[in-house]
């Protein structure tokens, strides 16, 4: 899909019936990370990172196998509390926020694999991901009354616009767990995006995916750049250095270096710290 499609269908438009706005209209305010450090029994996983995400902002985060990379994204989305050091997001610590809430920040994850739920159809795994924007309280959907049943309507379209905006309308009805592995990705990467975030968090989104797949995958994410900022957490070197403005390189749970593509491709400590350790799973 051309990445200008892909854009004009994720940039909030006019509220649907029945629901409320993920994150205010205006764009301004960045991701901000101070001098995280985080021991596990002794093991050092983070030391002393900070770092910022401006504003529509492609950012890829490398590193070797047990770098941090994982841990660090774990922080950010508030499954493991940091030792020491801030997160902010706009502002607001998110070390005060659980991990549930930051849908309604603007902060949106999608984890390495799937994880779809197997049984759920496709339109239906994308609407879990914007339930959280009804109106309609809980009370209201047990008693069947019209607000919810309109919340509901526009949930459906919401999702379905998703799924249209990554070319997999036509598995709508169809359930995950009999979708191929790329199209599940897809599915995944659509209930992330279905709220309209401010900052997608993308956990080896091209795990798994052929040649051609990666190729498209690019395309997408690059047609995400001016609607939203994107961290991306990848292996895949020729999909980080293709869509990333930026690129943050860790190693034993430290910064060691951070610039365009092209200078990380030459840093010395980057030629030493990572040459040949791509394609293993992070810590």
């Amino acid at each position: 899909m051309p990445p200008d499609k892909v854009q004009s269908a994720l940039v909030p438009g006019s509220q649907e019936a029945g629901l409320r706005s993920a994150a205010p209209a205006e764009r301004a305010g960045e991701l901000r990370i101070d001098g995280v450090s985080v021991h596990f029994e002794g093991l050092r996983a983070l030391d002393d990172v900070s770092l910022d995400v401006p504003p529509g902002r492609i950012v890829g985060v490398i590193g070797p196998n047990g770098a941090g990379k994982t841990t660090l994204f774990n922080v950010i989305c508030g499954f493991v509390r940091p030792d020491s050091g801030t997160v902010s997001w706009r502002g607001r610590d998110l070390r005060a926020v659980q991990p549930h809430q930051l849908v309604g920040l603007g902060i949106a994850r999608t984890a390495q694999g799937v994880r779809l739920f197997p049984h759920l159809t496709a339109l239906e795994n994308v609407m879990v991901g914007a339930n959280h924007l009804a109106q309609a309280g809980f009370a209201s959907a047990l008693l069947g009354l019209r607000r919810a049943d309109r919340s509901e309507r526009a949930l459906r379209a919401l999702a379905l616009e998703a799924l249209e905006s990554l070319a997999v309308a036509d598995v709508a009805a169809r359930r995950a767990d009999a979708l191929p592995y790329p199209v599940q990705k897809r599915v995944a990467l659509a209930r992330a995006l279905v709220a309209h975030p401010s900052l997608l968090l993308l956990d080896e989104p091209a795990g798994g995916l052929g040649a051609d797949d990666v190729t498209e995958l690019g395309d997408l994410i690059q047609g995400l750049g001016d609607a939203m900022s994107v961290v991306l957490v990848e292996h895949r070197m020729d999909l980080v250095m293709a869509v990333c403005e930026e690129v943050v390189v860790l190693d034993s749970g430290k910064l060691i270096a951070r610039g365009s593509p092209n200078q990380v491709q030459n840093h010395p400590r980057v030629l030493e710290a990572y040459l040949g350790a791509e394609g293993d799973s992070d810590a």
